[in-house]
C-alpha cells in the first residue's frame, strides 16, 4: 500500500484516506485496484495488459485514453542503471501519466508550484502493487525504482507523444537521491 513521505518535514503518511486526501488537494488522484496477477520476470506486456484489461478499458473509455504500455524492471534486466538514470531526472509531460502497479515498487517524487499560502514540499509516494497513481500533465516529478529495483506497472496515456519526458534540469532531483522514504 502507498506511502508519502515529506522528507524536509520528516513526515510520513501511511492512512491510505490520508495520502488520498494530501494528494487531491494537489491535483493528484491516487487509487487501489486489485493486483492478484503473479506474473514470472520474464511476461510479456501482452500478458501483462491482457491480465487487467477488465479494469484498464473502462477507465480508458472513460477518460479517453488511447493507449498502455508495460514496465517491466527487474535486478536482471539489461542496461538496469541507463534505465533508472532515465527515470530519475526532473520532468513533465504533456499529458497526465497514468501508472497501475502490479508488482514490485516505485516511488514517485513531485516537485509541486507554490501554492497561495506557501511553498510546497517535495514529497514522495511509494506506490506498491494495487496502487493506481495518475501524474497530472505539466507538474514536475520524477521516478525512482528504489533499493530493490522491482516493479511491474501499467503506464496509460492518451497518446504515445505524452511518453516523452521533458526534462526541467533544475538540480532538485538530485538533493533527494537515496532519501530515506518509507
Amino acid at each position: 500500500m502507498a506511502t508519502l513521505t515529506i522528507p524536509d518535514q520528516q513526515s510520513t503518511l501511511t492512512a491510505f484516506e490520508d495520502i488520498r486526501a494530501y494528494l487531491a488537494a494537489r491535483g493528484v488522484w491516487i487509487d487501489r485496484w486489485t493486483a492478484s496477477h503473479p506474473f514470472a520476470d520474464d511476461a510479456s506486456q501482452d500478458e501483462i495488459l491482457a491480465a487487467y484489461a477488465h479494469v484498464l478499458q473502462p477507465l480508458m473509455a472513460q477518460h479517453g485514453y488511447q493507449t498502455a504500455d508495460v514496465i517491466s524492471v527487474h535486478a536482471q534486466t539489461p542496461n538496469l542503471p541507463e534505465i533508472r538514470a532515465k527515470f530519475l531526472r526532473e520532468h513533465t509531460h504533456t499529458e497526465d501519466e497514468v501508472r497501475f502497479f502490479v508488482d514490485g515498487q516505485g516511488y514517485f517524487w513531485f516537485n509541486l508550484p507554490e501554492a497561495e499560502n506557501g511553498p510546497e514540499p517535495v514529497f514522495c509516494v511509494k506506490c506498491e502493487a494495487g496502487d493506481i497513481l495518475s501524474v497530472p500533465a505539466n507538474v514536475k516529478h520524477w521516478f525512482d525504482l528504489g533499493p530493490v529495483a522491482f516493479v511491474k506497472t501499467i503506464r496509460i496515456f492518451t497518446d504515445s507523444s505524452g511518453w516523452t519526458p521533458h526534462y526541467t534540469d533544475s538540480g532538485v532531483d538530485a538533493r533527494y537521491l537515496g532519501a530515506a522514504v518509507g
